[in-house]
């Protein structure tokens, strides 16, 4: 799996961009995709994102009274199971860098009459604006791989954390079984584009998700960032054969 590190250039999906370029273009994905981001993301993956995001939520562990930082909060799914775990003496904060997604978080969760310990905001992962040791429990899900500098957003997520606080990340990853792997990538690059042109009028932003998870790191090289970062007892867990994994790190 291709990983760019070079100072100039980065990946969208399988183009290679200008650095200063890639938050523009993803933001313009996101934009496009907000208003049926839920309903895409029940077709495309049959449903299984509720059972990865309830596996996240298990591993997590939470307890009473923790505070939690989601970031790239999307619709606020995960941030929303996290704040019944947490709650009401708790708080999860909800980030998104693009106001669209953001919009939709914040009004499915009033629609759910979630509010209480629950709060949004715009934010980059890669310049958090909150005070060293502040916060429990990070997570990110299905963001990671649309951040432009991953190392900086680790080293941010370090800083935020307080000591034993853990980073789960959740994220698109590698199929390695060979039928399998053949199956999968068939499936994203024939059918998941089509589902976009079909539901959503946007066939383009569902080829760049395809292309973003083959040009994310994979599971090794992401625990290996992980460790970069300074994290420590690190490791991963794979769901559907490595669709999808998840991600934990420790701030000892």
């Amino acid at each position: 799996m291709a990983f760019m590190n070079d100072n100039k250039k980065t990946h969208f999906g399988y183009q290679s961009v200008d650095l200063k370029d890639k938050t523009n273009l993803v933001g313009e994905v996101f934009t496009s995709v907000a208003l049926k981001y839920d309903l895409m993301n029940d077709l495309m993956s049959l449903g299984m994102h509720r059972l990865w995001k309830k596996a996240a939520i298990d591993i997590l562990n939470l307890k009473k009274g923790q505070k939690v930082l989601d970031l790239a909060t999307g619709s606020g799914d995960l941030a929303r199971l996290i704040a019944k775990k947490v709650g009401a003496q708790g708080l999860v904060v909800a980030t998104d860098i693009n106001p669209s997604m953001l919009k939709q978080g914040i009004d499915k969760s009033l629609n759910q009459g979630m509010s209480e310990n629950l709060q949004f905001q715009l934010a980059n992962a890669e310049a958090l604006d909150f005070e060293d040791n502040s916060f429990d429990i990070v997570t990110i899900g299905f963001g990671l791989r649309n951040v432009t500098h991953k190392e900086k957003a680790l080293q941010e997520i370090h800083r935020v954390l307080k000591i034993t606080g853990k980073l789960l990340i959740l994220e698109f990853s590698e199929v390695k079984p060979p039928l399998a792997k053949k199956l999968y990538d068939a499936y994203s690059f024939q059918v998941i584009p089509k589902i976009g042109r079909w539901v959503a009028n946007d066939e383009a932003s569902y080829q760049y998700l395809a292309e973003s998870i083959r040009v994310h790191p994979n599971q090794d090289l992401l625990k290996q960032m992980l460790e970069d970062a300074g994290f420590s007892n690190c490791y991963f867990h794979n769901m559907s054969l490595g669709v999808v994994s998840i991600h934990v790190g420790y701030k000892l």
